[in-house]
């Protein structure tokens, strides 16, 4: 297969497929999702290319898109790379602060936004801006500011660049494109410094392509995914251009609080995720048995059961079940499992990669269970994603997978970090030569900041981000991470943050599901005027203390949690608490509950 440049793919790929849809995105005015044909998108990204070059873009310029995921978003990227300009993608969710140091530090001249909280933040920045001139708003919907003579709405702009010069300007710069050219600069999330540029060439892209074509085989052009996390994210970014590399059909999910319901009209068969998704699946399962009883709940244990000796013990590793197990899996597969799949939207899944936290054994060993096509992966921004995944067979449960072909990966004995050596590697952070010497060894490769071991060759287990560790007063290192990963499987328990630096003992400040506590309550006859009332009552820490309890029954006595506070509203990326991919911002966690932590370690 050929291996194409960013700025050329989606052309070659409509010579090939032509009225074959390849978009498919929600109007909201008509309720119905609408259909781009490959021609007609390789097309629209032309228009958006000239528009580009008659609005003086240059090559190698910075070209921002602020907006949540829309088929625009896809037409302004693919009309940059035809211009060998660069996409820097800013979350959708962004502060005009996050907005303004992007701004700055990439020297973006023209802005891309999406609807009219972007736009109107984007607004802000661009009033009290030297270097921003132009924003250009996706969303026709959007009503802006009476003195804002400047910006322009999408549909307008496509219109502006149907002429000879820009159309062969475009042309020119599409024959002198390079493997070498910077595609895209995506800014980290900050959570232990100022955010820093991440510069990811063409040539890592079309290596992304090579390797999951070596790794994925079951993947093809009749596959159709569901375009659910945000673009601004390398796993989404990097995730919809493979498919696109592959012919696929991309359904486009704008508002992430809709992807149940679009999940459900769209039937995907392979969508990237992140554990949180699926840890709401497995809750949802849970709930279901609790409250099945009889032969139903019978059913429901010995299917997960037949599932796991099926799919595990045997499947994984190359063997054939036996005949009582094959009778029973295939009785289950088209009855339990089915019904369970059709109620999410994902019975026709094919692959599902999952990533960007760690997801816990017990929902792992569930989902492989009830047949979900599931692959766990590891990868960072700066490894253009994929640094491991599942193999599709003998992949090891508390492992992310076997290391991708054409990386190299070795463990740095002083520390045991994660070394990252290939073409998917980043050039550089952007502006900071210092930050990028830091970044690799003297032998190129790239220091991860993650804690690791490698087993059996190629077989990746993750310990802990490095920065992330605890020391306690008592000398003691402490991973946070595992023993959220643990806690959090229970189902009362949303969010949590685990304390441990330089205390005697570690504690932890948790987010409640404050639906399955609620529900709890009241059948325990509590009463809670409010939500406070609700986290501070005995009774209900009591019963959550019990429950955390039997999730870190296998960590070491320094290790558990021996105090908690119960919060009466989460954590949120509006109070700087989380970043834009839903990590914990530990430092501003610790500073804003400080009163509160103080008071878990009072004796």
């Amino acid at each position: 297969m050929s291996y194409y440049h960013l700025a050329e793919l989606v052309h070659k790929r409509a010579t090939k497929y032509k009225s074959r849809t390849v978009l498919k995105y929600r109007d909201n005015v008509q309720n119905k999702w609408l259909s781009i044909s490959w021609n007609r998108f390789s097309e629209y990204i032309m228009k958006t290319a000239w528009a580009m070059a008659e609005a003086g873009v240059e090559t190698q310029e910075n070209i921002g898109i602020y907006s949540q995921n829309m088929y625009q978003y896809l037409l302004s990227e693919f009309g940059a790379y035809a211009n060998r300009a660069v996409s820097v993608p800013i979350y959708a969710t962004a502060s005009p602060q996050q907005v303004e140091y992007i701004v700055n530090d990439a020297q973006i001249h023209t802005l891309f936004v999406g609807e009219q909280f972007q736009y109107n933040n984007a607004h802000k920045v661009q009033m009290q801006s030297d270097v921003l001139k132009r924003l250009i708003i996706f969303d026709p919907k959007v009503k802006k500011h009476p003195e804002d003579t400047t910006s322009i709405y999408f549909d307008d702009f496509i219109a502006s660049g149907e002429n000879s010069d820009s159309m062969v300007k475009v042309s020119v710069r599409l024959k002198s494109i390079r493997e070498t050219d910077i595609a895209c600069i995506i800014y980290t999330s900050g959570t232990t410094g100022e955010p820093k540029g991440v510069v990811l060439l063409h040539s890592s892209f079309m290596e992304v392509f090579r390797i999951h074509d070596e790794r994925l085989p079951k993947l093809s052009s009749k596959d159709l995914s569901m375009n659910f996390l945000p673009l601004a994210h390398i796993f989404e970014k990097a995730w919809t251009y493979y498919t696109l590399h592959k012919g696929m059909t991309i359904a486009i999910n704008t508002d992430a609080k809709e992807i149940q319901k679009s999940i459900k009209q769209i039937r995907p068969t392979v969508m990237c995720s992140v554990p949180r998704f699926w840890e709401k699946v497995y809750q949802g399962v849970n709930e279901k048995i609790d409250s099945s009883k009889g032969i139903m709940r019978w059913l429901y244990t010995d299917s997960i059961k037949t599932g796991r000796i099926h799919n595990l013990d045997y499947k994984n590793h190359g063997l054939r079940p036996p005949l009582g197990n094959r009778l029973k899996f295939f009785f289950y597969n088209n009855t339990v499992f089915r019904i369970l799949k059709m109620v999410i939207g994902i019975e026709k899944g094919v692959l599902f990669p999952c990533a960007g936290s760690p997801l816990s054994d017990t929902i792992n060993i569930f989902l492989q269970s009830v047949n979900i096509p599931l692959i766990i992966g590891y990868g960072l921004t700066e490894t253009t994603a994929t640094v491991t995944c599942y193999p599709d067979r003998n992949f090891m449960l508390s492992s992310v997978g076997t290391v991708m072909p054409g990386l190299e990966v070795k463990i740095d004995p002083e520390n045991n970090e994660i070394l990252v050596k290939g073409r998917t590697v980043m050039k550089e952070y952007y502006k900071k030569p210092q930050e990028t010497d830091k970044a690799f060894t003297e032998d190129g490769f790239f220091r991860t900041g993650d804690a690791g071991e490698i087993l059996n060759g190629n077989t990746i287990v993750l310990k802990e981000r490095i920065k992330d560790l605890f020391k306690t007063s008592n000398g003691k290192y402490i991973a946070p991470q595992a023993i959220e990963t643990l806690i959090a499987n229970d189902k009362f328990i949303d969010m949590i943050s685990v304390i441990g630096d330089d205390v005697k003992f570690v504690s932890a400040l948790i987010v409640p599901d404050y639906d399955a506590v609620e529900k709890w309550a009241k059948e325990h006859d509590i009463e809670y005027p409010t939500r406070e009332e609700l986290v501070n009552d005995r009774i209900v820490n009591t019963m959550i203390a019990t429950r955390i309890e039997m999730q870190q029954a296998s960590l070491a006595p320094y290790e558990k949690v021996k105090r908690f506070t119960l919060l009466p509203e989460p954590f949120t990326m509006e109070n700087g608490e989380l970043t834009n991919t839903l990590k914990i911002k530990r430092k501003v966690v610790a500073e804003r509950y400080k009163d509160i932590i103080d008071k878990m370690y009072e004796d």
